[in-house]
């Protein structure tokens, strides 16, 4: 018999925790500067890139679901899912740093070199993260103390939105000395590297608490079973439309901050111009949304919580837009809010996955938490693709021009991926709370009854080994 693993402590988490900046730098990164590299400085159609990040994602259909069965077959020295963040780490680094390594080329070739290198980030990135996201589902059997670990993920999520918006933004201008596509690149390669050393820390950092169980089931069949859960639909939805917004706000900030309200870059605060004041606000927001959704989910049904999020979210996005378009300070306050939304809704969603995970295993003694955490992260990746993808395909619909004196209608095409679709999107993503059903006290029914039945079985789950890199 194994010796116990001691309770998760804050070093645990907090360890954990940093492993969500290696996703979180590339989100947030290629949110800002993904469209605009290789559109307003590559010279890419706006819409052919909106079609890359949409295809791309049929790929991902398949590699989430397999990564995540594989995650729940897989028996290490290490666990189910914590190897692949150390084998991960190097590619998921590399992988991403060469999609803004671009040579001098035509457009055709620039087109290549994104669906090329954007698929192999992604695949790296679902090596990692699918894993990385189950394994918050089995560091202990109290929905209370996963919540806590989301919690600790999403504070780190935030910083990492604080990162790019100063750090990153500030870097971009001053590396590149003038010459925005070496800034792009070069910053890109120092947050690659700190996406790679992030994973090693989560690897060395956290323990896997559940036992596996002995065999599982055929893949079809926990697919079949996950599809028909109404809680897992619910939230995946909610998942999915959430980062559509997120990212269509953050794909045409650049674009509405410099075509619609004028911006020149000049500094505003500090060293930070309105765009780094813009995502400063945001990472603020989303930090004091972490914190309040963490210790209002002990109290109150996180389905509720979800809705109230979001209605603040919508709230805010609607508020900045209707503001003078000078109206900085007002703007920032806003923008703060918005954060507060988009916090406390993707703390709860991450949260609410592992919930349903140990739901499963209660009513069906399947194990699948590998297989039921790979849908949030195929939905957050669906979410982000297409939320990046929709400013693209409006501004072809609008008459945007690179680099041009923009068209009403094109300014207007702007406001509605800034803006109007981002508000719109987060409705939908409320309403499907309303079939989610596993409440507080359901969760701590079937806690009890699955804790004495591992109780029960024999311990324990994988081989005794030294912990080290």
């Amino acid at each position: 018999m194994s010796k116990p693993i001691p309770a998760a402590g804050r070093l645990e988490k907090i360890g954990y925790g940093i492993g969500d900046l290696a996703s979180s730098f590339y989100i947030n990164f290629f949110n800002i500067y993904l469209l605009y590299f290789f559109v307003e400085l590559g010279g890419v159609g706006p819409a052919a890139m909106g079609l890359m990040l949409l295809l791309t994602k049929f790929f991902d259909a398949i590699t989430d679901p397999v990564m995540g069965a594989i995650g729940d077959r897989t028996r290490s020295r290490w666990g189910r899912y914590r190897p692949y963040l150390l084998w991960g780490a190097v590619p998921f680094g590399l992988f991403g740093a060469a999609i803004f390594a671009a040579p001098d080329m035509s457009k055709n070739g620039m087109l290549v070199w994104a669906y090329v290198t954007y698929t192999l980030t992604m695949v790296a990135f679902t090596a990692t993260n699918v894993p990385y996201s189950a394994l918050m589902g089995v560091v202990s059997p109290n929905a209370d103390t996963r919540s806590s670990f989301a919690a600790y993920r999403m504070v780190f999520s935030a910083l990492a939105v604080v990162a790019v918006a100063v750090i990153a933004t500030t870097l971009v201008r001053e590396l590149g000395a003038g010459d925005e596509r070496r800034g792009i690149m070069l910053t890109m390669f120092i947050i690659a590297g700190a996406g790679s050393l992030s994973l090693l820390i989560a690897f060395a950092s956290s323990r896997e608490r559940i036992p596996p169980a002995r065999t599982n089931g055929r893949i079809r069949d926990d697919v079949r079973l996950l599809v028909r859960t109404p809680a897992w639909i619910a939230v995946a939805v909610a998942a999915m439309l959430t980062p559509v917004a997120l990212a269509s706000r953050a794909s045409s900030a650049l674009f509405w901050f410099r075509y619609v309200a004028g911006d020149d870059g000049t500094p505003i605060f500090l060293f930070l111009d309105r765009i780094g004041l813009f995502y400063t606000a945001f990472a603020v927001g989303q930090l004091a949304g972490v914190v309040f959704a963490a210790s209002m989910a002990r109290r109150f049904d996180k389905a509720h919580l979800l809705i109230f999020a979001g209605s603040v979210e919508v709230a805010a996005i609607a508020i900045f837009h209707l503001m003078p378009l000078d109206a900085i300070w007002p703007q920032t306050i806003a923008q703060v809010f918005v954060g507060v939304g988009l916090g406390m809704m993707m703390m709860l969603a991450y949260s609410m996955f592992t919930d349903i995970a140990e739901y499963l295993d209660w009513s069906t003694g399947r194990q699948m938490t590998g297989l039921a955490v790979s849908g949030a992260v195929f939905a957050i990746k669906t979410g982000v693709a297409v939320g990046a993808a929709l400013p693209g395909m409006l501004f072809a619909l609008t008459g945007f021009e690179a680099g041009a004196v923009q068209t009403d209608s094109a300014k207007f095409g702007i406001d509605l991926a800034f803006a109007i679709v981002p508000a719109a999107i987060i409705i939908p993503a409320g309403v499907a709370m309303f079939f989610y059903k596993l409440d507080r006290r359901t969760i701590a029914r079937f806690e009890g009854e699955l804790a004495e039945r591992r109780m029960q079985s024999e311990p324990t789950p994988f081989p005794s080994a030294p912990d080290t890199l």
